[in-house]
């Protein structure tokens, strides 16, 4: 037996949610009132925090290559 829809929908205690502008303004308030309250860090913080993650970016990048590299020589050298 199929069950209806909207008595579904009804019975799970879910409204229909229409779209309205008023609701739009409120969150777009709502975001701007959250943003304020974010501590953001200085920017010297973020400089110098930026550019660990890039050195070890690059330091893994060596790492992982020179690993892949012995391996790669390695199994190579076992297959001849």
């Amino acid at each position: 037996m199929a069950k209806n829809p909207k008595a579904v929908q009804a019975a799970s205690g879910q409204a229909e949610k229409k779209f309205s502008v008023s609701k739009i303004s409120d969150f777009s308030a709502d975001v701007k009132k959250e943003f304020g309250k974010i501590a953001w860090p200085p920017k010297n913080t973020t400089i110098r925090t930026t550019g660990v993650v890039i050195v070890l970016v690059f330091l893994m990048a060596f790492y992982l290559g020179a690993v892949d590299m012995v391996l790669g020589k390695l199994v190579a050298f076992i297959l001849k």
